[in-house]
């Protein structure tokens, strides 16, 4: 069974890739030609732990291709993944711009039977429009079958995801289309979902819409324990050992970020605009994330009165561990606002540094080291829980800070460790921290203490 995948984004190079792990002849097609070369030389253009070494592996081994001639890609497919982007509209709907040009394409190209499965996230009753498009340019005698496919993979751990999913969601009319899929998927042993085309789409917003939901219900719980007394991390503890409810996604924080949460809830809230019914607890998630994404600037400016000249180091610009994704990260709305702020901002992140600099260019400055980060700073956000951050000793904040002042968006220290140290400490549905008077020297972290250079050192590429 020959394979192919139009996009080589974050969806479509890790299914290409991970298709051809399993065994599978897969081409992989592009618009872009400067992509596809550098994917034929081995490297991928983003950042996700183990693709470099699969990538590498299946290219060896003859079993992935690339190519920006769609002909080479489509003509000889069994089976098409259609894994391009749907990005923001400026309303909040998704643009299907991409889908629709790579239909039009694959109808223009194919050469035999085919089934095209969508992966790119798409509103309900994209996939019919997908089969009328490419029913109006293929060639007559030949026969298509459209199927849903959403994906479910978390960057960072996308490569497990490919092979541990939850589920796989099968969304079609013909029986013999939905059988053929299921084939190949089936080698992985994880439960199929099968459905109609309709039901799979709004299962994938659905699916993040709800995830959405549980970020921003937790970050309203911490607003009440930050004004009640309460601990935020022990209410989730406590509330998340309910099997109705998990532990999952219950991290108060400074709210979600990414390609997939922000996009799909605007855009859910837009297919139910265009059904006539608002969806008010979608847009009331909306509005907390995007309140939660500021918070940390508000509680410095009341902590301080201006910061205005203040240097500060941002930690984290990723939108979250593992990636160098920074789409929509809490990290650029901060900044934003310190720069608005007069502040003088030092970012600090292990892999995302060069997305940044498309974003910010010279109005900051960037290290790949955090201890130059917080060198005569006079306040540290952090902003993404970087293991690099999480494991930074404490005494590493005294010792090269002005004055340590932390402001802690992912609660990444616990308050017992944290309250040995000289450090004015705040967090996110915690109680804050202060230095005593009379403070003890330092403990130090015997687990970290001497190993912190050598283990958490810069992860960029050479």
């Amino acid at each position: 069974m020959k394979i192919a995948v139009a996009g080589t984004g974050y969806v479509g190079l890790i299914t290409g890739v991970c298709l051809a792990e399993m065994g599978y002849d897969v081409v992989c097609s592009d618009i872009r030609e400067d992509k596809v070369l550098l994917l034929q030389s081995g490297c991928a253009p983003i950042y996700e732990p183990g693709i470099h070494s699969l990538l590498r592996r299946n290219l060896d081994a003859g079993r992935l291709l690339f190519t920006a001639d769609p002909e080479i890609a489509y003509k000889n497919a069994d089976i098409i993944f259609i894994a391009v982007g749907t990005p923001e509209n400026p309303d909040g709907t998704a643009n299907l711009d991409h889908v629709y040009e790579a239909a039009y394409t694959i109808g223009l190209c194919i050469e035999k039977d085919s089934i095209i499965c969508t992966k790119s996230t798409v509103p309900v009753g994209t996939n019919e429009r997908i089969k009328e498009i490419i029913q109006s340019v293929k060639p007559a005698h030949l026969e298509v079958q459209t199927v849903s496919t959403p994906e479910f993979l978390r960057e960072g751990s996308a490569i497990y995801d490919f092979f541990h999913g939850d589920r796989i969601i099968i969304g079609t009319d013909s029986e013999e289309a939905a059988k053929i899929v299921e084939q190949i998927f089936l080698p992985l042993k994880i439960p199929l979902v099968k459905t109609d085309p309709r039901s799979a789409e709004m299962i994938k917003y659905a699916s993040n819409a709800f995830l959405a939901t549980k970020i921003s219900f937790i970050n309203e719980i911490a607003a009440i324990c930050d004004k009640v007394g309460a601990n935020i991390e022990e209410v989730a503890f406590g509330i998340g050992r309910d099997r109705r409810i998990g532990p999952q996604f219950l991290q108060a924080g400074i709210g979600y970020g990414g390609s997939c949460f922000p996009k799909d809830t605007k855009a859910l809230v837009q297919i139910a605009g265009h059904v006539e019914h608002q969806f008010e607890l979608l847009e009331a998630v909306i509005k907390v994330n995007n309140r939660q994404q500021i918070l940390a600037v508000q509680k410095a400016k009341e902590m301080f009165g201006s910061l205005e000249g203040m240097r500060v180091a941002v930690l984290g610009l990723a939108f979250k561990p593992d990636t160098d994704d920074i789409r929509e990260a809490s990290s650029l709305t901060i900044i934003e606002a310190l720069l608005a702020e007069g502040a003088s901002v030092i970012a600090y992140d292990p892999v995302a540094i060069p997305n940044a600099r498309k974003v910010f260019g010279e109005a900051l400055e960037f290290t790949a080291d955090i201890q130059t980060a917080i060198s005569g700073a006079e306040l540290a956000l952090i902003t993404t829980e970087w293991d690099h951050i999480k494991y930074l000793p404490l005494e590493k904040y005294v010792q090269f800070m002005k004055n340590p002042v932390i402001f802690d968006g992912r609660n990444c220290y616990s308050l017992m460790e944290v309250s040995n140290h000289p450090i004015t400490y705040i967090s996110i549905g915690r109680p804050p921290l202060h230095p005593k008077k009379a403070q003890k020297p330092a403990r130090k972290n015997s687990n970290m203490e001497g190993r912190y250079d050598e283990t958490f050192t810069s992860i960029l590429p050479d």
